[in-house]
């Protein structure tokens, strides 16, 4: 394929010649690439850097581009779930990694720099609300990565979640970027963080209808894979680790904690914790 011009019904650019979901051209994308879920909370990362040089929005995906302590830096929305998060990391790679021209593959590959910005519920009661989490790790219960080459690292606590539930399929694992997880402050709680492909019953939640897991987050929170537990829950971080490392892209996802489940607690300065997150996760920029 990289010989191969990349057909237009793979690669879609929109009239602009940007690319598709992201409305985006190679200018408009920093190397260093911070990620929100809710587009309302692009600004509020925004609001930090020392200017903003372009600013465009398409569905959920909203970007902001500028500079930050001499540095360009993006920051854009994601949506919610692996789903938007192959989009979004597949697009990216191919606006510093494809020719959008020629459409070939080029030859030197840039990676990128993407820290993921989000909220997260704990797992583990010795958990506050408040916590800032740095997830080294991400298993996914989602069956993305059985559409993609398989990963080669530790598939342990993957391997684990299968057994414990009797699943039908396998989730993955992946990793953080180390150099990424070695430029935030040593405060930040380490953590195995597991990605959910829902809300509801895929985090053991019951409204109507009840989960066919019964106790899901309860008995996952109470594993132990060679030593260690999982942390807390959210709907991507898999997802970016496994494209990454897939796409050769340093990435890193931090979480502020917002609930507690084995606590019945939530957060209610919610707002102050993610804009802490925030700040701490620009420090990478220092």
């Amino acid at each position: 394929m990289e010989n191969q011009p990349i057909p237009a019904s793979e690669l879609i650019l929109n009239p602009d010649g940007s690319i598709y979901h992201l409305h985006l051209k190679p200018e408009n994308l920093a190397s260093t690439v911070f990620t929100v879920g809710d587009p309302d909370r692009v600004p509020l990362v925004s609001q930090y850097f020392d200017q903003i040089d372009f600013q465009t929005q398409k569905r959920e995906f909203v970007t902001h581009t500028g500079w930050k302590n001499g540095k360009r830096v993006t920051v854009m929305s994601t949506g919610m779930g692996t789903d938007n998060i192959e989009i979004l990391m597949t697009e990216l790679d191919a606006l510093v990694n494809v020719d959008l021209e020629t459409r070939l593959i080029k030859s030197e590959k840039t990676s990128l720099q993407i820290i993921r910005i989000g909220t997260s519920g704990s797992m583990q009661a010795d958990l506050p609300v408040g916590t800032m989490l740095a997830s080294e790790v991400g298993i996914g219960m989602d069956t993305l990565m059985t559409y993609y080459p398989e990963l080669k690292e530790d598939q342990s606590f993957a391997k684990g979640i299968q057994r414990e539930l009797k699943l039908s399929f396998l989730p993955y694992q992946a990793f953080a970027s180390p150099s990424l997880l070695n430029k935030i402050d040593e405060k930040i709680v380490r953590g195995i963080t597991l990605t959910c492909p829902g809300f509801y019953a895929p985090q053991g939640r019951e409204v109507r209808l009840k989960p066919r897991f019964d106790q899901m987050i309860e008995r996952l929170a109470a594993l132990r894979i060679q030593g260690k537990k999982l942390t807390n829950f959210e709907m991507e971080t898999a997802g970016y680790y496994a494209m990454g490392k897939l796409l050769g892209h340093e990435v890193l996802s931090m979480n502020a904690i917002v609930a507690n489940r084995p606590l019945k607690k939530f957060d209610k300065e919610a707002e102050k914790s993610i804009d802490r997150l925030i700040r701490s996760a620009l420090q990478i920029l220092d």
